[in-house]
């Protein structure tokens, strides 16, 4: 994604405090994630001495488990089916559940995503041990290759902050980069600035369909983005306020890269966006047409959500790319509410009838896979 380097106020520890009481309207309390504490860990989910199944490893960085860290878990769940159940803590570190590691499943054991954080603090510009820099891509603190993943009560974040590294300007940092077919996340948080949300495929021939329900996202610069067909479904949206700029747009919540091949893109179906920033100083969404797909048409489509004042309500969306204006590619938006929604300029702001609406909805878009009937 494109750079737009800037500085934040923000502290490591003041971007996970601050961001978990932004999710107060999921229902989450503010404050950090809780230590550990007590015998039982691992809540009802039960403890390694009472597995419910062969397939579960648990996670605590206490001891208390089979593992003290997530990725050494990830790593020995080879093969197909594991459960990783994670007790309450901090994981600093980078975790890949790479394509031969499917159907694996991650739970928060507290059921309260605050308090299940894995995060660390690469970038793009971020310089690698052996040579160059990590690229967005490297930057994530977290990627999902496999098909059929499905993570519950877990935040993804990533705290890499412009702020303390003014010489770099590849300031995309991702939280989450999901690839894999079939992956679900249910009541998860997605932290971070640029690039927060990598929601995408394996490959441009490649559809991936993904699935986000009663999750937080947070960022600034085109942070949810990417290839996939996407459904967020009741989840919430936070832009980021930018204490270094004077002028809008401060960014953009989303930045689709859907290719031409591809009938379906994202769709965001009652949700909420609200921001820190001033109002009118985000755009809803660009077009991202990337050098290595130029016939991409990205699609996105809002229904029956909340756009709070931070939203442009007269021009809420613009161009990435002079050669790829937004009018040429697939937004629209159908029953929204909210002063971000108010419709005063309609050219732009295309909106669905009432007949195409019936054929914006999660089941067109995911097909036979129904991940909303899998118990929470």
């Amino acid at each position: 994604m494109l750079a737009q380097p800037h500085r934040s106020s923000l502290s490591r520890r003041g971007f996970l405090v601050a961001s978990a009481a932004a999710g107060t309207g999921l229902g989450l309390a503010s404050g950090p994630a809780r230590a550990a504490t007590g015998p039982r860990p691992f809540g009802r989910f039960g403890s390694p001495a009472a597995r419910p199944t062969p397939g579960t490893l648990y996670v605590h960085p206490g001891g208390a488990g089979d593992f003290t860290t997530v990725r050494d878990a990830v790593a020995a769940a080879s093969g197909s089916g594991h459960t990783l159940v994670i007790a309450p803590g901090v994981y600093r570190q980078t975790v890949a559940v790479d394509p031969g590691r499917t159907e694996m499943t991650w739970i928060g054991a507290s059921e309260d995503p605050r308090d299940v954080v894995i995060v660390y603090d690469n970038a793009a510009g971020t310089p690698k041990p052996g040579g160059g820099t990590y690229g967005t891509t490297g930057s994530a603190t977290t990627t999902v290759q496999a098909d059929g993943f499905t993570a519950r009560w877990i935040t993804f974040a990533n705290d890499w902050l412009r702020a303390d590294h003014p010489g770099i300007t590849g300031t995309q940092a991702v939280a989450l980069k999901v690839q894999g077919d079939r992956s679900a996340f249910h009541h998860c948080r997605f932290l971070g600035h640029q690039d927060t949300l990598y929601a995408d495929s394996m490959a441009l021939g490649t559809f991936a369909r993904q699935y986000f329900a009663h999750c937080y996202a947070e960022g600034d610069v085109d942070f949810v983005f990417g290839r996939a067909t996407a459904v967020f479904e009741h989840c919430r949206f936070r832009t980021l306020n930018r204490t270094d700029l004077s002028a809008s747009p401060y960014g953009f919540v989303f930045a689709p890269s859907t290719a031409g091949a591809n009938p379906l893109g994202y769709l965001v179906t009652g949700g909420r966006v609200s921001s820190e920033a001033p109002d009118g100083a985000y755009k809803l969404a660009r077009p991202w047409v990337p050098s290595s797909d130029t016939t991409a048409r990205p699609m996105l489509t809002v229904r029956d959500t909340w756009l709070g004042p931070g939203i442009d309500a007269v021009a809420p969306y613009t161009d990435m790319s002079d050669a790829y204006p937004w009018q040429s590619m697939r937004f629209a938006e159908y029953r929204n509410t909210g002063p971000g929604a108010r419709i005063t300029v309609p050219e732009n702001r295309p909106q669905l009838t009432s007949r195409q609406a019936r054929s914006a909805t999660r089941s067109a878009y995911l097909g036979d896979w129904e991940p909303w009937k899998e118990a929470c």
